[in-house]
């Protein structure tokens, strides 16, 4: 009751302060009831449809920290109508709600069908769902990048903007909302049994599937809806159930009821709070600015989280019987790879090998490049090596740790924030990110959440975010908006023979502090308690492991941007080679990870050559099939 009366008193107010005084022109009463009006309702019903969408998830999947951004559904969406903009922009007369469905309910597939696997566990599916979105992100701003300008105001639109010129969108989400209402209303009872759990659902005679699979959809039909009018607001509907709880709410039914009221308050008072503070609202999209809570309210929802022991991610996979003979051999097969590739060119008239006087002459920025490229892909994948052994997830990865995110988030800042930022600027403010992301992490050591999920899930909260401090930055437009955006995709066209020394320097220093570790992380998968008892000192090997795998990511992502699925790909690859053992797998992931992001770089060069495509988008194309077949393997 106490948010109906605060819903209703701030609307009161915003009414009273917006409506145009008796006598004024034509033209302010038009502004106000075709866009300020329109906007306020907008606000109103899609706050209620993401905090309904979000209740429905939360219950069926039993996890508290479900929403539609969470699971990547708003990002599937936002990518579905990015590419009918492009590729089949005659189709849009059919409006954009469409598209929207299509690219939530692909994402909800495939998420869906991933987190089948391990059983829906809460951390799993929030690591799979940011992964999808992280993947869509990343396509998304590919497409944008190869058109320019052409689809740069797609990017402005879909940071969340509720800037309506008429009440079309209004109608239509409003009879959307009242469906929706009335589907949570015939599902109420069937949730009220399943929220028990599968097990007691179906001992109960209940048909599970049928239920999940209604009430997710009806979710994903909720937020599509919101992404289709709106653009991509974020953590909505994770706040809106959230502060219902908060507020009192405890049965199915209570929150069902303030959740959507509780979503509905939340991107209102935004709303109003942001045309307040830069007068007309509309330099920045209010989706990206709720965004902001998505982090910090991840974190502290991971209280709720119950700590599961980790179990051995390899255990069916193969081990060699010589690994060392197979590390040799990848260490051989990368130089001469390097050399082959770095002797090899491309003309107009096809393919040709370098002359001794051509070599000369492009040898030594070729060799920068790609032993640059070579330490960034090595240094991705000993974090995710290390990440993988450290939490017994194979899920586990650079992007996942969030140091990726905050290296992003103060290069970003440092743009915009700064004139002229010079490239020493630019990169100390990158690696100041990356340590704050790490900072946070340890915090979650020292306070004692030292479960891995509950630190892989800090990571996650991180990387949303700095996503949210991106797109509010990328959406106030402008060239510096563009140009976070082409540096996202990471771009080894312009690498330095200084950094790629220092590239080099850092995987070296950093691969031997990861070697001296593999004892350590040998006993750390066995699980706390079992470490503990064999005397391990926890605290000091998560922090040693954990400040290696935020340098290691900090440094590389300079490079490649934040986005390559390297760290979690080359790990994988190594151990099916059959590098059981810590070390050998660490050195193995390495080198496998160095051959990865070469192989990526020439494809990045020659595939729309003379164009270089974006490194780290090229690399997440390359890596995405490998991460579909082993996540959907069982």
């Amino acid at each position: 009751m106490r948010y109906l009366l605060l819903l209703t008193l701030l609307v009161t107010l915003w009414l009273w302060g917006q409506i145009p005084p008796a006598g004024s022109d034509p033209i302010t009463a038009l502004l106000f009831y075709q866009g300020t009006l329109p906007r306020g309702v907008v606000a109103l019903l899609a706050g209620a449809l993401l905090g309904l969408s979000g209740v429905l998830m939360q219950t069926v999947l039993r996890n508290p920290i479900a929403d539609p951004s969470s699971l990547g559904l708003s990002a599937g969406a936002q990518l579905a109508l990015i590419i009918a903009t492009l590729f089949f922009p005659d189709w849009l007369v059919w409006g954009r709600w469409p598209f929207a469905l299509v690219g939530a309910f692909a994402a909800l597939a495939l998420v869906m069908g991933l987190g089948a696997r391990g059983g829906y566990h809460p951390v799993s599916m929030v690591v799979v769902g940011m992964l999808v979105a992280m993947l869509a992100s990343g396509l998304g701003a590919a497409l944008v990048l190869g058109q320019g300008e052409y689809l740069y105001s797609l990017v402005i639109w879909t940071g969340g903007s509720l800037v309506q010129t008429d009440w079309q969108p209004a109608r239509v989400l409003a009879a959307v909302l009242a469906l929706g209402a009335l589907g949570a209303g015939l599902l109420r009872r069937p949730l009220a049994v399943l929220s028990l759990g599968a097990e007691a659902g179906q001992a109960l005679g209940q048909n599970v599937a049928l239920i999940r699979l209604s009430a997710l959809v009806l979710a994903t039909v909720l937020a599509a809806s919101v992404s289709a009018f709106v653009g991509l607001i974020g953590f909505v509907g994770l706040a809106g159930p959230a502060l219902a709880h908060v507020g009192g709410a405890r049965s199915l039914r209570e929150t069902l009821v303030w959740g959507p009221f509780c979503g509905a308050l939340l991107l209102f008072g935004t709303d109003v709070l942001l045309a307040r503070i830069t007068g007309a609202g509309d330099m920045f999209p209010t989706g990206a600015v709720v965004g902001l809570i998505g982090g910090p309210l991840l974190i502290w929802m991971m209280r709720r989280m119950r700590a599961v022991a980790p179990a051995e991610a390899y255990r069916a996979l193969p081990r060699a019987r010589r690994p060392v003979i197979v590390v040799m051999a990848l260490a051989v097969a990368l130089p001469a790879l390097v050399i082959g590739l770095a002797l090899s060119g491309r003309t107009p008239d096809g393919w040709l090998w370098l002359d001794p006087a051509q070599a000369a002459a492009f040898l030594p920025g070729r060799l920068t490049r790609l032993c640059a490229v070579a330490a960034a892909g090595g240094l991705l994948a000993l974090t995710g090596a290390v990440l993988q052994r450290l939490s017994a997830n194979p899920l586990a990865s650079p992007e996942v740790l969030g140091v990726s995110g905050g290296a992003s988030m103060g290069y970003g800042l440092t743009l915009f924030g700064l004139g002229a930022p010079s490239a020493a600027a630019l990169y100390g403010a990158s690696a100041l990110g990356g340590a704050l992301a790490l900072g946070v992490l340890l915090a979650m050591i020292r306070h004692g959440a030292i479960q891995p999920q509950r630190v892989l899930l800090a990571g996650v909260s991180v990387s949303a975010l700095a996503g949210a401090v991106l797109t509010l930055l990328m959406a106030s437009g402008g060239p510096k908006a563009f140009a976070i955006l082409a540096w996202l995709s990471g771009s080894a066209a312009h690498v330095t023979a200084p950094a790629a020394t220092g590239l080099c320097a850092a995987l070296v220093v950093l691969s031997a502090l990861g070697l001296l570790l593999a004892r350590g992380l040998t006993v750390l998968s066995l699980g706390p308690a079992v470490a503990g008892g064999l005397g391990a000192p926890l605290r000091a090997l998560w922090a040693l492991c954990l400040a290696v795998a935020a340098l290691a990511t900090g440094v590389a992502t300079v490079l490649v941007g934040p986005v390559s699925f390297v760290g979690l790909v080359a790990p994988h690859l190594a151990r099916h080679l059959g590098l059981a053992t810590t070390a050998c797998h660490i050195l193995g992931s390495i080198l496998t990870g160095a051959l990865l992001m070469v192989l990526a770089d020439f494809g990045a060069r020659m595939l729309a050559f003379p164009y270089d495509l974006p490194l780290g988008l090229f690399a997440s194309l390359v890596g995405t099939p490998w991460l579909l077949w082993l996540m959907l393997r069982k």
